[in-house]
């Protein structure tokens, strides 16, 4: 993509003014010289539903913005609006990104790179025969591709709508050989005998305070991830430390999401380390 020296960006989502991805963006555009805008535009704050996504993507494109952020609760519903989607984004069917370009709106995922970077960093040499992930969304979907992309053995979905993580799994069993994902039944079982557990779902977010499994469920052998980042520290990645998990938490999947959204809506290369640095400095 031809790099240019202006880029308009934003962010749609309910609930997202801790976010940080506006300044990982605008920040990372002034060391590069770019005059870079990102701004938010948050469905809770202006008393819109994902109903409006229509109305929002036009006017972005009216407005000139070289592209936009999705996240919760759009990654899917946004689907039917776009005219293109990357492989990638079609595999997981979800989005995070879109780029309008052309007269076209064209979805990409980043998510299912920015998990899997941090999961390689962080938990790089961890067992990985039987994780059990929380929550089958859009970011779910994601993650479980990254999961089963970096050598996990069998991933059991538990999500409230059962019919949603039956979706995600049949969609990840026809991509990955060996019918390795599959829905949970048994909570209790399942985490009894896990190598890992991985949150997905907003459960733990400064607006959704709590922890997606019952605290006695988790053990030291453990280790849990995280993909939550505001707060940094979630009761979920608290409870887990005081017991003597490893743990990841969601800080390195939103900086990586954002490293390739950046390079999608400039079309140059980020500088992945002072994006890091930069969001560790943020989180003091």
């Amino acid at each position: 993509m031809a790099s240019k020296n202006s880029v308009l960006a934003g962010l749609i989502g309910a609930g997202i003014q801790a976010s940080r991805t506006p300044a990982l963006h605008e920040h990372e555009g002034a060391a590069q010289g770019l005059g870079y805008l990102y701004r938010l535009i948050d469905l809770d704050q202006l008393q819109l539903d994902s109903s409006a996504l229509e109305e929002l993507l036009t006017a972005a494109e009216r407005m000139s913005f070289t592209g936009l952020n999705i996240t919760f609760p759009c990654k899917q519903v946004i689907l039917p609006l776009l005219d293109e989607l990357s492989d990638e984004a079609r595999g997981i069917g979800a989005v995070n990104t879109v780029v309008l370009k052309d007269g076209k709106r064209v979805g990409h995922n980043t998510d299912c790179l920015g998990f899997a970077e941090g999961f390689r960093r962080g938990l790089g040499d961890v067992a990985r025969e039987r994780v059990v992930q929380m929550g089958a969304g859009g970011a779910g979907a994601a993650v479980a591709h990254a999961l089963l992309s970096e050598g996990v053995g069998q991933l059991s979905i538990f999500d409230v709508d059962s019919s949603r993580a039956q979706a995600l799994a049949d969609n990840l069993n026809q991509h990955f050989d060996g019918g390795r994902a599959r829905v949970g039944n048994d909570l209790g079982s399942a985490l009894a005998a896990a190598d890992g557990l991985v949150n997905t779902t907003p459960m733990g977010m400064a607006k959704l305070p709590g922890m997606p499994v019952p605290r006695e469920l988790l053990r030291a052998q453990m280790w849990v991830a995280e993909i939550v980042y505001f707060p940094l520290e979630t009761e979920l990645l608290r409870e887990a430390r005081a017991l003597g998990c490893r743990t990841l938490d969601g800080g390195t999947m939103a900086v990586f999401q954002a490293v390739k959204a950046f390079e999608l809506f400039s079309g140059r290369e980020a500088d992945a380390e002072r994006m890091v640095e930069h969001f560790n400095s943020m989180n003091g």
